[in-house]
């Protein structure tokens, strides 16, 4: 090996990323490999790269024995004191220089092969070690091809997988095509890393307004959260630590230059930007923007809320085909039903209307029960003393009449009490069969919002639903939503 190998390894190095020591390792355990196909397996070899001469050596190994049964590794007293070390003894080992020039064309490519793996198995390691730390980061590269649905990409020194599960719907791509994705995570392979991005998390969209919006970098702005309906609709809530700054018209930009500049990554995605307050209710009634919302009524121990909004608000609210809530619920964390102002103050007059009809119990208790959130006789026979005393307005005592009251009731009318009780309904609105909507009502869903958030299996599986019911109430709900948008749009 008369070449110096000193410049090829630190060329290699510094254009592979590979540690110079891990290079070394690779061609001593080539060369070892085409030295033991030269000379044989059986002896004794070592390989040793030479820092200075810039070279390997390879080195055969004899120890030294009174009795010599194996002549390639072995050697006896009197040749190792005259050839090695006058004051050799028995049990030494001395290593013998063996031409690494006679190895040949073969033995040499046998040392290319070991090498070339060896590079590329260290290649693979530094990628995966550059790209482990890297998740949640922004990157873009060149699309390379699909392979079964699934976008491989080009990033330069490696190639990423966007599956098509974190693809935006309906996003098509060509080869040569430039993509910006987010490392979602990074697997360690027996082929390597595979390092697998998304368009579709809501971190992506998180990490866009980040890129844009200077503020967010330097901390004067705070991203609470957001919810992606991919390519269609997104809900993102923001949050000022600076009271000079203005979150919301922050994220917008001059002339709406920063969001659009989100929204034509995301190819048209709508946006929604939602100031953020520690405000549960108001929190919620702005997550539900662009609808306005008159009230919210919490449900602390069910982690829900009941939102009530003016009837002409109500497809605005719920958004098509359930849209806007199942972001605001996405948003917030909270189970949110909403409420037309109409179909609440029904119920409420029913439920005030069942809570008098108890015997014994006045218009002051009913009311005070019915803000508790309870709605029925029932409701109040199922409780037990220690639950109705806490109620404001009642003892043990009064507590305990009111419980035995309702409990009568209930057994005396039977069926008939609960009649009057109906949960109210707006499927009227969407002019459905009364045999279909009795059948859904049967099935649970009992307003448009259910309706507009249910999937197809669940309708379909509710008792008496006939093939083509389904199709039925898909237009219905769509209708609905269009001919109040159109409504909203006249006005």
């Amino acid at each position: 090996m008369s070449l110096d190998l000193n410049a090829i390894l630190g060329q290699l190095g510094r254009d592979k990323g590979i540690d110079k020591n891990v290079l070394v390792e690779a061609i001593e355990s080539a060369m070892l490999s085409a030295a033991r196909k030269h000379y044989g397996h059986h002896l004794n070899l070592e390989t040793r790269f030479d820092e200075e001469a810039g070279c390997i050596e390879l080195i055969q190994f004899k120890v030294v024995t009174d009795d010599v049964d194996d002549a390639d590794n072995q050697i006896t007293v009197e040749e190792a004191r005259k050839d090695y070390d006058p004051d050799a003894i028995v049990g030494d080992e001395f290593g013998i220089k063996l031409d690494t020039e006679v190895l040949g064309r073969i033995a040499a490519q046998t040392a290319k092969q070991v090498i070339v793996q060896k590079v590329r198995n260290a290649e693979r390691d530094v990628i995966y070690e550059e790209y482990k730390t890297a998740k949640g980061d922004l990157v873009s590269g060149i699309v390379q091809r699909y392979d079964r649905g699934d976008l491989v990409i080009n990033l330069g020194r490696t190639e990423a997988v966007l599956p098509r599960r974190e693809q935006i719907p309906r996003e098509r791509y060509h080869q040569g095509d430039r993509v910006r994705g987010m490392i979602l995570d990074v697997d360690s392979t027996r082929r390597g890393p595979q390092i697998v991005l998304t368009r579709s998390h809501p971190e992506f969209l998180i990490k866009l307004f980040a890129l844009e919006v200077p503020e967010i970098e330097e901390g004067g702005i705070e991203i609470k959260g957001a919810a992606r309906d991919a390519g269609v609709r997104a809900k993102i809530a923001v949050h000022s630590t600076d009271s000079n700054i203005d979150p919301v018209g922050a994220c917008v930009g001059i002339k709406g230059s920063r969001v659009h500049s989100v929204v034509q990554e995301l190819r048209g995605e709508k946006i929604d930007i939602i100031p953020w307050t520690p405000d549960a209710p108001s929190f919620v009634a702005r997550a539900l923007s662009p609808a306005e919302v008159s009230r919210v009524l919490l449900d602390q121990d069910g982690h829900s809320m009941e939102v009530i909004v003016p009837d002409d608000q109500l497809s605005y609210a719920i958004g098509r085909g359930g849209q806007n809530v199942k972001l605001a619920c996405k948003l917030t964390g909270w189970q949110i039903d909403v409420r037309s102002v109409t179909s609440a103050e029904e119920e409420a007059t029913k439920a005030r209307a069942a809570l008098e009809s108890i015997p014994g119990l006045g218009f002051t208790h009913a009311e005070l029960l019915f803000q508790a959130g309870y709605r029925s006789a029932e409701d109040i026979a199922d409780l037990s003393i220690e639950e109705l005393s806490d109620v404001e307005g009642f003892d043990e005592e009064s507590a305990n009449k009111t419980i035995e009251s309702a409990k009568k009731f209930v057994e005396e009318h039977g069926e008939v009490a609960f009649v009057e009780q109906e949960v109210v309904s707006d499927l009227e609105s969407l002019y459905l069969s009364p045999d279909l909507s009795d059948k859904l009502k049967a099935g649970g869903i009992v307003s448009i919002q259910q309706l507009a958030e249910s999937e197809e299996e669940s309708i379909t599986a509710i008792e008496g639903i006939e093939e083509g019911d389904w199709e039925t109430v898909k237009v219905a709900v769509d209708s609905f939503f269009q001919q109040e948008k159109e409504l909203q749009d006249n006005n």
